[in-house]
């Protein structure tokens, strides 16, 4: 069942779909088709992106952040066609993007980096301070704001990494594993967050961990082997999990339910 999303949900864009894929097709690497023949349609709300190591979702989310450019098919994302070079200066001023694995300057304090990374998306000079107070506070690191990204612990460092994805209120949100290193009282806080994110964004998030895309998001997308498994509502995943599977939770057997099906079935 593919969750449809109404007009109410739809932002005052000129776009209907923020993110828009056809037969999307986005190597990895000079030869690996990562993601390969891709239909995919995502509206205002929380996506999990869910699918085993190898599945495309790391390609994925470069090709929709604007790192990696497709090689076939059609991509739009907020109305603009992500395939043209002159359109992506304007459209990565209007997206948020944390990579699993993230650089920084070590020596930068995180208001610093926060800062940095407004100014790379090219925000107002006079909007910069209010907008990375705002991150840092919706992050929990008020009281960091001002150590030093070297002296942070994983998980701070992980929150600094959230910070700076949305401190320009991104129109479409990418978060690339954004838990890791969270612990269990974090992770209820970041579902909290990712919610009121999703309430006028589009938020995509990459990750291993079933429940955390049961708790938080409002539409799930499954991947294997480069194309679309299954798209639907976190109840309908938890619904197949009473069918078998395996796993510790209903959500977790009907990811594996899910998956064997689709592979039975090639």
């Amino acid at each position: 069942m593919v969750r449809m999303v109404t007009a109410t949900e739809l932002r005052p864009d000129t776009y209907a779909w923020p993110v828009e894929a056809e037969r999307l097709e986005v190597k990895a690497g000079r030869r690996h088709l990562a993601v390969n023949g891709l239909d995919l349609r995502l509206g205002t709300g929380v996506h999990g992106l869910l699918g085993p190591n190898g599945a495309g979702k790391t390609t994925l989310m470069r090709a929709l952040s604007t790192v990696h450019r497709p090689s076939g098919g059609r991509l739009t994302l907020l109305g603009t066609d992500a395939t043209e070079s002159r359109s992506l200066r304007p459209l990565r001023r209007r997206l948020g993007y944390l990579p699993q694995h993230f650089g920084f300057y070590p020596r930068f304090t995180v208001r610093e980096y926060v800062e940095y990374m407004a100014w790379l998306r090219e925000m107002p000079k006079a909007a910069i301070p209010g907008a990375v107070q705002r991150a840092v506070e919706r992050v929990g690191l008020t009281d960091r704001a001002d150590s030093r990204l070297k002296s942070l612990s994983g998980g701070m460092l992980r929150r600094a990494g959230i910070a700076q994805a949305i401190v320009n209120d991104p129109a479409l949100l990418l978060l690339d594993e954004p838990t890791v290193g969270l612990d269990p009282e974090q992770r209820v806080d970041f579902r909290t967050l990712l919610r009121e994110l999703g309430a006028e964004s589009c938020v995509v998030v990459s990750t291993h961990l079933v429940e955390d895309v049961v708790a938080a998001c409002s539409n799930v997308v499954l991947m294997d082997q480069g194309k679309l498994v299954w798209q639907g509502l976190p109840a309908d995943l938890t619904r197949f999990g009473e069918q078998g599977g395996t796993g510790d939770s209903a959500a977790e057997r009907g990811y594996t339910t899910l998956l064997a099906s689709h592979r039975s079935a090639k």
